[in-house]
């Protein structure tokens, strides 16, 4: 397969350009270029710039070797002496900041992202959202903001996005415009297409920290505070259920990579995702991917598929990524069956919305089980439920963490054992702690049983609240 070929495809997959020169390159798009000519082509006036980059580009692919592999740390260099010989030959005369802006423009467009490369080498973005060719959008700091990236046309977005899906073994097109993929860093990326979107090629990508966040980061965030997080790590490490709830980025995956990090290093995990983005960093890890059908609409593996199967699989923890639908029914009876210490995540709104959300999903299983039935399994199953929210300002903060103590009739029973109360508001940051609420859990007996014995002030016991 020619070099193109392989390129088109996705052989991106390893070596991405050196993160130092791009961030260079992100810092040189935010100064205006000194030549005029390059200034009048960015401004649209004739399209210079576009048609020299795209000439050089293909003039690069031309006479690139074929046989050479373009996950190879050579080809940058290959790349480099190739784009010096063409500039050479075609008398182009350009700035030193120029010439390396536009020789990074073309590297990211052969082995890279193309024009999103700049956008996720800043470590200060944690999402980038594109809405069709002309319109880019960023997160920074919780704010949403308009970048000035481009792309050429809606071919162009679509190369990119066959560069994200290929080297997993996914597809997008007509048939099926939307798909779940991951960048090799294992930032997730959702992205659809014509006829579903009307815009043209949107992509979403929700940009993972390249140093895993840990429950210092947290307390320094003020997601939580330092008595929570010894709680939770007795929590996790008295093999208590926990489900993680929150909204739709409140940061219910970075609290559950958090929390996965308690599990003692010497249990055996298996994870379960859509798509990997569990950063674990214990020695026996197994991570397992859910599958979509082929364009036959054959070998779909579902996470409920992943689930039963990881039974098989001598697991001593089981943590799933999302519980969407009727795989929550199996998560449950894992747990009510002696896989203790199970963890996953679910979008609701409140503590007590989780649990009507975990009744839908069981439902979903296809199963024509009574309500009562259902809400027994999610009683036995359950011990915690830890909400986190997007607070007004853009911080995520854990809200409410909520015991569940049984039923009562029809009914399931739960305690807040810490609430986060907001005491003001001061240049549109939330000013608030999540404190105690006085109450002392029923699974403390669990936790003292792994020889972990948590002062009552932990709970506010003895303690003033003001």
């Amino acid at each position: 397969m020619s070099l193109l070929r392989r390129i088109e495809r996705g052989g991106q997959g390893a070596d991405s350009p050196d993160e130092s020169k791009l961030e260079q390159a992100r810092r040189r798009t935010q100064v205006p270029a000194a030549s005029s000519a390059m200034t009048a082509a960015r401004r649209g006036e004739g399209g210079g710039y576009q048609d020299l980059k795209v000439r050089i580009q293909n003039k690069l692919l031309a006479e690139l070797d074929t046989s050479v592999d373009p996950r190879s740390p050579e080809v940058r260099t290959t790349i480099e002496e190739l784009f010096t010989t063409i500039l050479n030959e075609e008398s182009i005369v350009l700035g030193r900041a120029e010439r390396q802006q536009l020789f990074e423009a073309i590297v990211a467009e052969i082995l890279g992202f193309g024009p999103l490369e700049p956008l996720l080498a800043d470590d200060t973005i944690t999402e980038i959202m594109v809405n069709g060719p002309k319109n880019v959008y960023i997160e920074r700091a919780g704010n949403i903001l308009r970048s000035n990236v481009t792309f050429e046309d809606e071919d162009h977005v679509l190369r990119v996005v066959d560069r994200i899906v290929a080297p997993l073994g996914r597809r997008i097109d007509e048939s099926s415009p939307t798909v779940d993929a991951r960048l090799p860093d294992g930032s997730r990326v959702n992205a659809v297409i014509r006829p579903i979107s009307l815009c043209g090629p949107t992509i979403t990508i929700r940009k993972f920290s390249r140093r895993p966040f840990t429950v210092e980061d947290l307390i320094r965030f003020g997601s939580i505070t330092p008595e929570i997080a010894e709680f939770l790590r007795a929590c996790v490490i008295g093999r208590l259920n926990i489900v993680v709830s929150g909204g739709t980025g409140s940061g219910k995956t970075t609290l559950l990579n958090v929390l996965s990090g308690f599990i003692p290093n010497d249990e055996r995990i298996v994870t379960i995702e859509n798509a990997a983005e569990l950063q674990l960093r214990q020695e026996h890890v197994v991570s397992l991917e859910s599958r979509p059908p082929n364009i036959e609409g054959r070998g779909e593996v579902s996470i409920r598929d992943l689930v039963v199967n990881s039974l098989r699989m001598r697991p001593d923890r089981i943590v799933v990524g999302e519980c969407r639908a009727g795989e929550a029914l199996d998560m449950l009876q894992a747990m009510n069956t002696g896989h203790e210490g199970s963890l996953t995540t679910a979008h609701s709104n409140s503590p007590r919305d989780t649990l009507a959300r975990l009744e839908v999903m069981c439902l979903m299983a296809g199963m024509d089980l009574p309500v009562r039935a259902i809400r027994e399994q999610v009683a036995s199953a359950l011990d915690l439920i830890i909400h986190q929210e997007r607070m007004r300002d853009g911080t995520r903060k854990v809200v409410k963490i909520t015991e569940i103590q049984g039923m009562e009739g029809d009914v399931i029973t739960m305690s807040d054992i810490f609430e986060f109360e907001q005491t003001g508001l001061e240049a549109g940051k939330v000013i608030g702690r999540i404190r105690p609420t006085g109450l002392r859990p029923k699974f403390i007996d669990k936790i003292e049983a792994a020889g972990i014995h948590l002062p009552p002030s932990v709970f506010g016991i003895g303690v003033s609240r003001y």
